[in-house]
């Protein structure tokens, strides 16, 4: 299994035996509140979304199916916040407000994309997995 890089201010890897039995807090690992902050559901799509172009609120909105206007509001917040968007607003009759992607939140395009590649290799062997465990229980 290959090594886990963490912040240093974190345990040393997730994988190493000595932080089995740890508890992993925002205080003493606070990559844990960016992973929660940028690797939910509706931030990854939002994410998705901008990937190939800037979108109007709206727009963005029509994409995700499901997501209310709070939660939208919420997430585009948050990954304003931290870097990952940014929020334009355009002032031509009517005013509305466009989101990108930075340059920061385009790094997160390879590891999201390892993620989403993964899912389509291994679903048939996570359903298999499901399978029998509904079988079971």
């Amino acid at each position: 299994m290959a090594e886990v890089k963490t912040p240093r201010s974190c345990p040393e890897t997730i994988a190493a035996p000595e932080t089995r039995d740890q508890v992993f807090t925002v205080a003493d690992c606070p990559s844990r509140l960016l992973l929660d902050q940028i690797a939910d559901k509706w931030s990854v799509l939002i994410l998705a979304a901008l990937c190939a172009e800037p979108l109007r609120f709206n727009v963005i909105k029509r994409r995700l199916e499901g997501i209310t206007q709070k939660a939208l509001t919420q997430s585009l917040r948050r990954l304003e916040r931290n870097g990952i968007v940014a929020r334009r607003v355009i002032t031509a009759s009517p005013i509305a407000v466009e989101y990108r992607i930075t340059p920061l939140g385009h790094t997160l395009k390879q590891p999201f994309q390892a993620l989403y590649d993964w899912t389509v290799d291994y679903l048939p062997e996570v359903e298999r997995a499901r399978e029998a465990f509904d079988r079971n229980n």
